[in-house]
Formats: C-alpha cells, structure tokens, sequence
C-alpha cells in the first residue's frame, strides 16, 4: 500500500512539475495548427473563385474543429497559469488529452481526396410541366431537341404570343436535358422579365457559377471575367426566359468563340425581333392552339375530358364551344376561363358567361390585346369583393416573384382585406380559403420553395391585368423589384394613391424634406432595401397609413414623424438589424401589429403598454433585454407574442392572456410553466408555442409571420430535486409535439417523469441529450404486469413518436428496461409511428433493439447509431423476460430506407438473423473489425443474390476495405453489392 502511494505521490509531482514543458509543447503544435489552418483557408478562396466548385462538408468539419480547439487552448492556458498545486496536477492530464487531439487534428489536414467538389448544376429539381400535351407541342419538341442535338446550331429562339406556351415548352426541354436523354453537360436557366438590367443579370450567371463578381463594378470587367469563367465550364446550355428586350451577349460574358466549347443558347420571347437581335439561328413560333386542341384543353381543365365519365349537357356544350372559340386557342385563356366556369352547369350562368365576355372584348385584332378581356372577366367574375382586394394586393409584389402563403395571409390580416374573424386561427382558415380560390381559377400559380414552404406567384400577364386595373381605382403605384436607386419623383405621387410598393429596390437614402403629399395613401412598402435614413418630413402628409413594411432595410432611427400615424394599424420592423431608436408610440391607438423581431433596439419603445388593440408583437431575436412590469399584461387582446430568447418572461405578465394563440418566451422555473399551461387549460387558446423552461442551447426556428410548432424545452437543471419548488406534476399541454431535453435532470426514466406521455397525446418528436441520469424511456415492472389487463388498452407509451434522438446520454443502457421480477409485455401500439431514430454518444449501451422492439418498427425509415463504444449488438434476442417473445430469425423493417452504425468498436453483431428491407437505400458501416457478418436479405434472382431493389450506395471508410471484404457473405454477394460501394 505505501508503494502504491509512493508511486502516485511521484507521479503527481512530475505532473506538477512537467506541466510548464508540456504547455510549451501544446503551443508549438497549436501554432502549427494555425499555420496550416491558414493554408487551408488560403487554398479554398483560390479554389472557390473557380465556378461550380464549393468546400468539401469534411473541410469544413475540421476548419471548426480547429477554431473549437483555439479556443479551448486559450481557456486552458488562463487555468494553468492561475493554477495551484492540486489543480495543475489535473491540468496536467488536461494537457496531455488536447496535445493528442491537436495532433490528431495537424495529421488530419493534408485532405489527400481535395477541398472542393464540383457543382453541376444551379437548380437541382425539375421543372412541374403540364400533363396535358397535343400533337403540336410534341411537334414542337421535337424540332428544338433537334435543333439542339446538331453541332451546326448553338442558339435558338422560341417566340409567340403571351400565354401561348413558350416557357410550358422550354421547361420540357429543360427537363429532358436535365434526365440526360442524349445530353451531357451543364443546364441554365435565367428569368429575365420586362426590366432587363444587365448588372442584375451578371449577378444571376455569376451565382449560378459560383463565381464572386461583386467587387468589382465596371460592367466590361465583370464581362470578362464570367467568360474566363465560361471557358472552363465546358459543355453548357443557357436558357433565357422572359426576354422583352435584346442585350448584347457579350455583357454577359458569352463570344462566339464560346461555341467551339459546346456553348447553347435558347431564348424565349414574346417578340421575333428580340430573337433576331440575340443573333438566333433557328426560330420557332409558339402558335396558338388549333379547335380541336383548344376544345380538348377546355374540357380537361373544366373536369369533363374524355377520360372522365361526366359530361356536359348538350346545350351547355354549345355555349362552352362558343367560350372556347373566343378564346381564339390562347393557353392562358382558355385555363383560366375552364377555371372560372368549373363546376358549373347551369345554362343561365353560360350564357350570362359568355354575354359578358363578348362584351367586355375592345375588338382589337391583335391576339395580345384579346386576351385582357378575358383575364379581366376572370377578375370580374371573383365577384366576391374581398377576393378582388385579396388578388390585388398580390401585384404589389416583384413580377415572378415566390409569395409564401402564410406571408401573404398575414398581410391579408394587416390589410383589413379579409373580414374580421374571433381569432388568428380563423384569420388564416379564411386566408387559405381565399388563396385556394384564387389558385382554383387560375388567377394564382401555387409554387412550393425550396425548403418545401407551399407559396403562391402571378403569372406576368395575370400581374399586367391586376396593374392595369390599378392604374385608376383604387391606384396603386408599384416600382417593385426594378433596382431604382432612388425613390419615384414627387410628380409621381398622386394625392390619391392608395398603395405604393418600392420593395426590393437599391433605395439607399430619401432626400431631406422630401414629403410626398398622398393623403388617402394605406400601404407603403419599403422593404428589402439598403435605406439607412428618412427624413422626419417624409411621413407628415400621410396621415391614413395603415402598414408601414421596412422590414429588412439598414435603417438605425425611425423619424418622430411616425408617432403622429395614429391610424397605422401595422408597423413591421423585421431584420432591421441596425436600428436603434423607435419614437414613442404611444398615440398609435389604432396599432394591431408590431414587429422588432431581428432588430438592434435594447427597450421596448415608449407607450406600447398603452397600445390595448395590439394583437401581435414580436420581439424574438432583437437586443430587448427586458420588458418593464405591467406593459405585457395590459396587452389583452394579444394574439401572437413573441420573444427574446434570452429574456425570462415573468408569469404575472403573460398568465392573464387570454387571447393568445402563438407564444415563444422562456420560463424561469417549471412553478411558472405549469401556471402559464394551467391559465391557458382553463380559458385560453393557445394553438402553437415554443416555450423554454430554464437555460438552453437548442437552435429555435422562429416563423416570422406564423408559429406552426408545438414545443417544450426543458433546460439544465430544471428538473433537479433542489430546483423543483412546485409539488404539482409537471403540465404537458395534450396537444404537444415536441419534447426537448437537455441537462434538465431527467430520472433513470423518461416515463417515470413525464407519466403523460403514457395516454394518447400527439408527440411527434423527442430530443433528450446530456442526461447523465437517463437508462431508458420504458421502464416494465411487475406492478405493471399485475394492471396489463387493465391498462393495455388505455397505456401506450409514445404512440404517436415519429423521431426520437438520443444524445450523449452516459447511463443509457437501452430503450425498453425491465424493472425485475415477470415484467408486463410492452404494450402492441409502443413505438409504432417512430420513423427515425438516432442514438449517439451512449457509452454503456450493449444492446440497442431487443427483437420483441424491432417487431413494432414497421415505420422505421433511418437507424442512426454512432459512438456508443459499448454496444455489442444492435439487434438483440428475446433474453429480457418478459419483454415479449417471436422465434423468427428474421427481423423485417419495409420501411427502412437509411441504416448508418459509426465508431462502435465492440460492435460483433448487427442481428444473428436475417434483415429483410427492400426499401432500403443507404448504408454506411464506420464501425470496427469486430462485425464478423452483414446480415442484409438479397433477394434471389435466377438462383443467385441480387441487391436490394432500391439501394443506392454503401458508404465505408478506405482504411476498412479488408474488413469489408472479409465479411461472411453468400458466395457472389460481394460482388453484387460492390457496385453501390465507396470507400471514403
């Protein structure tokens, strides 16, 4: 014993001693990590200057493992040197762990495989074209691929009229050289529009080349250097929608000698002229449709085409030929007019359908002209009033430009366009309604973005329709998305403007005492501007503003003059980052919507509490570091709040509002939750929220227009014994969705805390990380097998879980655990919606499913486990008791489309029988040397193993080739499987 003791005694004192030598050593590595910290960075600016090439994820990875590791080396170097003895003993071994991580990370720079990948294309999907298709637009077709498929041509031109096809064609030959159907290369397509800029248009093409050209401005030099860039890009076709006026192509970059590289270009206009000056070689005109065509396409869209049984009434058919035929073939027309007479078959609304139409026609032989009428039927024919106010507002809006729905909604709202409902609820119920009968009539495009949100856009020649009505009453003036550098003349403001939309300009500064004398003016949009000032005249002859929008503009003060807009009921402040000082607000008695969310503003401005028709305000992300006493609580007819994530809100302020249906804030304790969640049960209506009890780290993901989660964060600590100072259970709302855990001090068992989660509530997702404390989410006892009879039927753990993610959870041993004794079986409805689940950093799990589990995944589409160094196997036999019991070998999963197992060193076993998932389509083994076997079903064609019908790659680490090799397999399954395998 007294050796031992020796031993650890000088042990210690050589820490102590050797830790000045081993700081030293810890630095030189560190700045050697710097110095090639600084050649990786250098080496990507030159390499991402170059077009369609970007970081690789893994160099990114380490460049932040770097600055991670930079930091902490700071840290550690203030703790050594205010070190005592004991202390530096501990930060002796401190030092040693980093050194290895450092080196690690120094061995790791050298990225053999390279930095860069390479980008092929700007716009991943597809375009969404029109199922119906007649024998001239398959004609048409197949003379532009033809055209494309010769050597001889490098530039085509599509032109007709407008609404006749042209883009609806372009976008199938897009497609088809997107599938690669006899082509190989790069595809481009760029929307020009009525305002053609070329400095915009440079911008567009450097994007899609991932090139940077914003430094410089000289418009020949940005030229040069998009063709340099060109050249390199090899085999390429742009295409150039909406094309109103010719442009030189060598602005843009484009010589002639681009052609010997394989450059195509296919322009689409309205004008035959336009094509010619684009120095086209082959033209083709979009015509108009032929009778037959034309009927074919009415029917269709009216819902009585050949392949539907229902068809219309003889004398009704009469009056629908004669519609179609003044239609005169136009597309455009023809849809929108099958759009409004959808549905109906009375020969009365016919026949006063086509009188109108024959009425409303200006007689002009030009195509062009025709079609206005028609479109101006459409509009007419809405006959609902706030339907036509509804559509619009739209024109308001940039041409072509992608409206989210939910955005649109809420302008809706701060318009008064719709009626007034009860509740927010009701307001977006009737916003959708609207938005699905403008779509069903064909006067709205639905769009979906490309992160899935569902929006809306306007066709251009429906926009030029709803800006020709506008021109007079009520008169709006939109100069929306043209790149004006400055604001319209004084000249243009007519004193009965009743909305001006400047969105999305290069308005930089409005010049002082500059006062535009528009009394009746309602709506005025500045947003998505540079403005960084107005001047405190600007407001004083607008009286009647109801919504002032300078969301995203760098303005820093707003003038005082806004504090006499006492009829504004919206003031929308979003993504001003740099403003400082709001006036006070205090005479804004008419206000309903104040938003500062993403704003620099430190206070809440002066007479909010004041302000009681507030039904919205929004404060998430801003500087606002509190909230004085009693202005929340005066806000009763609050609708939508949110809130600093910072800022702990006090429960007296927010647990009388009563009309709140949106909230995002954060609580101090559960004793506060459980009172907000209490006042809401009892009267409130509260729909969505987001609701941090505690400290956290999670990333929120704030809606800026509507709050669509139903969430609960509990942070560190909060659930502790010496942090609990209710006695009451913990408030779960029925209707939650999300749960989210994190260091808030969770028991061995999630069920044993949250015993609600136990009766059919509708949790969708589980995130639980960093609770040393957690061993499982089940727990089955005997005193549960003594209720089974009683309870299977109305106690189903987690019912409704579609994704559950477990992270860096040290005690976690699995799942399901059994509490000793004969356990009760796990109930048959447990589990069963979960459709992703990812474990990581679990250290003391051995066994991850037990089979009686996996039975119930038949939803299961990803497994994700990685570092849980202990586990031996992933699929476990039923050696559990009483957890249920299925002799199969084989375990079935049909829905599992992604299996991933990384850094598991022990790992021996995936399952000792068979998995059988066909709809599987992505593996990646990062394991060890320890799996002896792959237990994946291929299925059996012609005597022999074929892969599984829907893979599409195995993923394994190129220092485990061997091991993979190596694996027990049928004899030719290696082979057939080598195909999907990279090594990486």
């Amino acid at each position: 014993m007294s050796d031992r003791l020796t031993n650890a005694a000088v042990d210690a004192v050589c820490n102590y001693y050797g830790l000045e030598e081993k700081m030293q050593n810890l630095k030189r590595k560190i700045e050697l990590l710097n110095s090639q910290q600084a050649d990786v960075v250098a080496m990507l600016r030159e390499a991402e200057l170059r077009p369609l090439k970007k970081r690789k994820s893994v160099v990114q990875y380490w460049l932040s493992n770097v600055e991670k590791k930079q930091e902490e080396f700071e840290f550690l170097e203030q703790e050594v040197n205010q070190s005592r003895f004991y202390s530096r003993v501990q930060l002796s071994k401190r030092v040693d762990k980093m050194i290895e991580e450092v080196t690690e990370l120094v061995d790791r720079s050298t990225f053999p495989e390279g930095i860069v990948l390479d980008v092929n294309e700007t716009i991943e999907e597809q375009f969404v074209t029109v199922e119906w298709k007649h024998q001239t637009f398959e004609e048409n077709l197949g003379t532009i691929w033809a055209w494309l498929m010769s050597y001889e041509v490098s530039s085509i031109g599509i032109y007709g009229m407008g609404g006749v096809g042209k883009t609806t064609l372009a976008q199938s030959i897009y497609n088809k050289l997107k599938n690669g159907t006899g082509f190989c290369g790069n595809i481009f397509w760029f929307t020009v529009s009525q305002d053609l800029n070329i400095h915009k248009l440079q911008n567009d093409i450097a994007k899609a080349l991932n090139l940077d050209i914003s430094a410089e401005d000289d418009e020949h030099k940005r030229a040069a250097k998009l063709g340099k860039a060109l050249e390199r890009v090899k085999r390429f076709v742009f295409m150039f929608d909406d094309v109103w006026t010719s442009f030189s192509l060598q602005k843009i970059g484009i010589s002639p000698s681009l052609a010997m590289y394989g450059f195509k270009m296919i322009v689409i206009s309205r004008s035959l002229e336009v094509c010619r000056k684009m120095e086209c070689q082959k033209y083709l005109k979009v015509e108009v449709l032929s009778e037959e065509e034309a009927w074919n396409l009415f029917m269709n869209k009216l819902g009585h085409s050949k392949q539907h049984s229902k068809q219309l009434p003889l004398a009704v058919e009469e009056t629908a030929k004669k519609v179609v035929k003044r239609c005169a073939g136009l597309p455009l027309a023809i849809i929108t007019m099958a759009g409004s007479l959808r549905g109906v078959i009375d020969i009365h609304e016919w026949r006063d359908a086509l009188e109108e139409l024959e009425e409303s026609s200006i007689g002009q032989a030009d195509m062009e002209n025709d079609v206005l009428p028609i479109l101006l039927y459409s509009f007419n024919r809405l006959r609902d009033p706030k339907l036509q106010r509804c559509f619009l507002y739209c024109s308001l809006y940039p041409q072509d430009y992608y409206i989210q729905r939910d955005e649109l909604i809420t302008r809706f709202i701060s318009e008064d366009l719709m009626e007034r409902r009860r509740s927010r609820q009701a307001d977006f119920d009737q916003g959708h309604s609207i938005l699905n009968k403008l779509e069903n009539v064909c006067l709205f495009e639905r769009s979906t973005s490309c992160h899935g949100n569902e929006g809306v856009k306007m066709h251009d020649l429906i926009r030029d329709m709803a800006l020709r009505i506008t021109k007079d009453k009520p008169r709006y003036m939109v100069k929306a998305g043209i790149q004006l550098k400055e604001i319209p003349e004084a000249q243009e403001w007519k004193e009965d403007l009743d909305k001006v939309s400047l969105m999305q300009n290069n308005i930089a500064e409005i010049s002082s005492g500059t006062s535009p004398k528009c009394p009746r003016l309602s709506t005025l949009l500045l947003c998505f501007n540079p403005l960084k000032s107005i001047p405190d005249s600007f407001f004083v002859q607008m009286r009647s503003l109801h919504v002032l929008n300078l969301c995203y503009t760098n303005i820093e003060y707003l003038p005082s003059s806004i504090s006499d807009l006492k009829e504004l009921n919206a003031l929308l402040l979003r993504y001003c980052f740099k403003l400082l000082y709001v006036p006070p607000l205090g005479n804004l008695k008419a206000l309903r919507e104040l938003d500062l969310s993403k704003t620099g503003i430190k206070e809440i401005p002066q007479g909010v509490e004041i302000l009681t028709n507030l039904k919205r305000l929004d404060t998430f992300d801003s500087c606002i570091e509190t909230i004085p006493t009693g202005v929340l609580k005066g806000l009763s007819l609050l609708q939508r709040l949110t809130l600093p994530k910072c800022m702990i809100v006090p429960i007296e302020e927010v647990e009388g509002l009563k009309q709140l249906e949106e909230f995002q804030g954060k609580f101090r304790s559960m004793c506060d939750f459980n009172r907000f969640i209490k006042s809401q049960l009892s009267d409130g209506r509260l729909s969505f929220y987001d609701i941090q009890i505690g400290d956290g780290t999670r990333n929120i993901c704030h809606n800026p227009e509507r709050l669509a989660c139903k969430l609960v964060a509990f942070g560190k600590d909060i659930l502790k014994e010496e942090e609990r100072l209710c006695q009451d259970e913990i408030m779960v709302p029925q209707d939650i969705e999300e749960l989210f855990f994190q260091g808030c001090g969770l028991s061995s068992c999630l069920l044993d805390d949250f015993r609600q989660l136990n009766n059919p509530i509708e949790l969708k997702q589980c995130h639980i990380e960093k609770e040393d404390g957690t061993e499982c989410i089940v727990r089955l006892s005997p005193e549960k097998e003594l209720m089974a009879e009683v309870e299977h039927s109305l106690s189903i753990p987690l019912q409704s879980l579609q994704i559950l993610r477990l992270l860096n959870l040290p005690n976690f041993i699995g799942l399901v655990k059994r509490g000793g004794g004969g356990a009760a079986p796990l109930p048959h409805g447990a589990f069963s919606q979960l459709r992703k689940l990812e474990i990581l950093n679990c250290r003391k799990m051995k066994k991850l499913l037990p089979r009686c589990l996996v039975n119930k995944l038949h939803n299961l589409q990803v497994l994700k486990v990685e570092s849980c160094v202990e586990m031996e196997e992933i699929i476990g036999d039923n050696d559990d008791g009483g957890l249920g019991s299925n002799s199969s070998a084989d375990v079935i999963l049909p829905r599992l489309k992604s299996l991933m197992l990384q850094s598991m060193p022990k790992l021996k076993s995936i399952c000792k029988g068979t998995i059988i998932c066909d709809s599987i389509e992505y593996i990646g083994l990062f394991v060890s040397t320890s799996l002896k076997k792959m237990p994946l079903f291929l299925p059996p064609l012609y005597g022999q193993p074929s892969p599984p019908p829907s893979l599409k790659s195995i993923h394994i680490f190129k220092e485990e080739r061997e091991w993979w090799e190596s694996l027990e397999w049928h004899p030719n399954a290696i082979n057939v499987l080598q195909p999907f395998v990279k090594y990486i």
